[in-house]
């Protein structure tokens, strides 16, 4: 493809996406599709001579958009938030369009610095202070698996450059949440901790961690022989948006010199909110802590962002310096590839820097602000009603609810909840996520799509009674 095919066929693309943002309310918001119905679509093999471009976009038209479901729909409340406005949106475009790689400071000086520079300003905006360093990774999965290898190493003194794990006399072990996310467990098995060293602590009524049962396992385990390594907390938890208590958390990893890394992937977006940081009390005694800017705050896919307070620790862990990538200023810049797992970088820091400059913080805390407003009225609506409950505190913009018939209970009531999550999806009209708390089914709905009004959540209100009638 020539630079001005590039030109014609790129026009079109930009068209495309912004017909399926003006137009993506009126498709359903669940793919209508079977298993296997792409696959069988398409030929067995690659063309041996390239095709039409206008034939590619046909395709995407006729094969891949039924097989969407659409995250960007005013009716899309699953899962959670994952905004990607158009802003960001032309950043991603430009990043990929300019093809340039952050292996060092010196293959690409502005990548660098923009990402810098943009995480600083995120920094303020989420009330964090000075003591702390950004870089972006993939995901929070990634975050939380940078995060317990540091940990790891700090509690064996670098034993990595020795024998690693295996040269450890006493098991490292690793404390979270009941409710914390499953990447947490995946992070602590591959950094080489073993599931026999997770401690799944209990949790209170409204499903945050308890401290003082963190700190009877960690007392157990220090009796046991074991090493206590790293504690996870959660500002946020994905079923609940549960908030476990960060200062009394805090002040028992330092007493006992854990590491303390805090997953605030999707709630974290909300500090950019004065009135939410009562959330975040006590965030200074974490070590390092982890907000997807691609969630609720509207970056597009991928942009997770690692905070650490000691960056010179992290630097150690992950450090690697090939005499290639050398350079004469090494001792005078941050050099990324130091700061995470991969050696090269997208120019990522870009589709932030267009969103921030592009929508304001004005515009970006009235969202927010919008869609909390958003999921108190429809909590309230479902507070009022004799047939409907609330299962957990409304913490931020997901709500845990239930339909309950008069006399069911139990399997049954399991058996209708999924049912009517099931008939609400199917239809198109809206999805939801099913989920089970405390062993039973209910159905979470997280407001916080960007084209997601008041109207939209009211008309969910009447389906979700319509679809149990």
């Amino acid at each position: 493809m020539t630079p001005e095919q590039f030109r014609q066929y790129g026009h079109q693309l930009i068209d495309l996406i912004a017909d399926y943002r003006q137009t993506v309310g009126e498709r359903p918001v669940m793919a209508q599709v079977q298993p296997g119905y792409l696959k069988a679509a398409l030929p067995p093999g690659a063309p041996q001579q390239g095709e039409a471009f206008e034939a590619i976009l046909a395709d995407v038209d006729k094969l891949v958009m039924p097989g969407l479901s659409h995250w960007q729909h005013p009716d899309f409340y699953g899962y959670f938030p994952s905004n990607g406005t158009l802003s960001s949106v032309l950043g991603d475009f430009l990043s990929t369009g300019l093809g340039v790689l952050g292996l060092s400071w010196q293959s690409s000086p502005a990548l660098s610095e923009l990402e810098e520079t943009t995480l600083d300003w995120l920094r303020q905006l989420l009330g964090l202070s000075d003591q702390w360093s950004g870089v972006i990774q993939d995901t929070a999965s990634t975050s939380t698996l940078v995060a317990l290898i540091c940990a790891r190493e700090r509690a064996t003194d670098h034993a990595q450059v020795r024998g690693g794990l295996q040269g450890q006399g006493k098991p490292l072990v690793v404390y979270v949440s009941a409710h914390a996310h499953s990447s947490v467990d995946k992070a602590a098995l591959l950094a080489g901790f073993g599931r026999d060293n997770i401690r799944l602590i209990a949790t209170d009524e409204q499903f945050a961690m308890r401290p003082e049962a963190l700190a009877a396992a960690i007392a157990q385990d220090l009796v046991a022989g074991n090493q206590p390594c790293a504690v996870v907390a959660t500002t946020g938890t994905t079923t609940t948006t549960a908030l476990d208590p960060l200062r009394a958390i805090g002040e028992i990893a330092q007493a006992n010199q854990l590491w303390l890394h805090v997953d605030s992937a999707m709630a974290g977006s909300a500090m950019i909110l004065p009135e939410c940081r009562w959330m975040w009390d006590g965030i200074e005694l974490a070590d390092s802590v982890v907000v997807n800017a691609h969630k609720w705050l509207g970056v597009a896919f991928d942009c997770s962002i690692y905070y650490v307070r000691d960056p010179q620790h992290l630097i150690r862990v992950m450090s690697t310096n090939p005499s290639y990538l050398q350079s004469a200023v090494d001792g005078e810049v941050k050099n990324l590839r130091d700061w995470g797992i991969p050696l090269g970088r997208r120019f990522r820091a870009l589709k932030l820097w267009f969103m921030l400059r592009s929508e304001g913080v004005e515009a970006l805390q009235q969202r927010l602000r919008r869609d909390l407003d958003n999921a108190r009225w429809l909590a309230e609506q479902v507070a009022a009603s004799g047939d409907w409950e609330l299962l957990a505190p409304v913490q931020l913009q997901t709500l845990c609810i239930r339909h309950r018939p008069a006399g069911v209970d139990g399997e049954a009531l399991d058996s209708h909840t999924r049912a009517w999550a099931e008939r609400l999806n199917a239809s198109g009209e809206a999805y939801v996520t099913p989920a089970t708390l405390n062993g039973a089914w209910m159905v979470r709905v997280s407001v916080g799509a960007l084209p997601t009004e008041r109207e939209h959540v009211q008309r969910l209100w009447q389906r979700l009674q319509a679809v149990v009638a």
